[in-house]
């Protein structure tokens, strides 16, 4: 047994999750967790998730490649699935506090259009973020959790800040109001899975394609155009 194996041991058996809660709390007399413990394993499961698939995955892959044992894991998460939940809100985590804090409403019209759909490229902050959102889809039927945890804290949050910029230059003016905005948003959302499955690259000009082709079609007759 480990070092740090040792540690955990005098830790007891208290079963909080870290990605729920911030942080698990020791048991009262027991010694503080060590969080590169756990980080280690939450890396170890992300790596595990785009590589192999949930379904191929397993724990003693996941502790092997954390170097620590199945009893240090087990005394954080009672299972797999609720392991690879907060292995997910700790990537969502990550990504959202990666983007710069933006006014858009500062921004000029199309700027501000243009980085709402910067912010949407799964892969920004994630290069394995496509092969992820491949393997929920193909568990689908048989975890259907995961791809709901997919959309609820990763696809939904930057649909909906793109709606927001949308909206708003919308009640400016600055888009037509016979504007479909649920279909721009899905447009260009899925346009960074068309490109991936076209072509394989993480294009970055592809936001700027997609913004100049659509604003057009989209932008009120007064509306800057640069």
């Amino acid at each position: 047994m480990s070092r740090d194996d040792r540690a955990v041991d005098a830790e007891g058996d208290g079963a909080s999750r870290p990605g729920g809660s911030g942080g698990a709390p020791s048991r009262a007399g027991g010694r503080p967790r060590d969080p590169a413990i756990e980080e280690a394993l939450i890396q170890a499961t992300r790596k595990r998730l785009a590589a192999d698939g949930y379904s191929q995955m397993t724990i003693g892959d996941i502790v092997a490649d954390a170097g620590v044992t199945r009893p240090t894991l087990y005394r954080r998460w009672a299972n797999k699935y609720d392991l690879v939940i907060d292995a997910l809100a700790y990537g969502f985590r990550a990504q959202r506090e990666a983007y710069p804090v933006v006014d858009f409403d500062e921004l000029p019209p199309l700027e501000a259009f243009r980085e709402a759909v910067r912010r949407l490229d799964p892969r920004c902050h994630n290069k394995a973020a496509m092969a992820l959102t491949g393997n929920f889809m193909a568990e689908s039927e048989r975890v259907p959790g995961l791809l709901e945890q997919l959309r609820e804290h990763a696809v939904r949050p930057r649909c909906e800040e793109l709606m927001d910029v949308l909206r708003r230059l919308q009640e400016r003016g600055e888009i037509r109001n016979d504007v479909d905005l649920d279909t721009v948003v899905s447009l260009c959302f899925g346009s960074y899975f068309a490109d991936y499955l076209r072509t394989g690259e993480a294009g970055a000009e592809l936001p700027d394609r997609v913004v100049d082709t659509l604003w057009p079609a989209i932008a009120t007759p007064s509306a800057p155009t640069a």
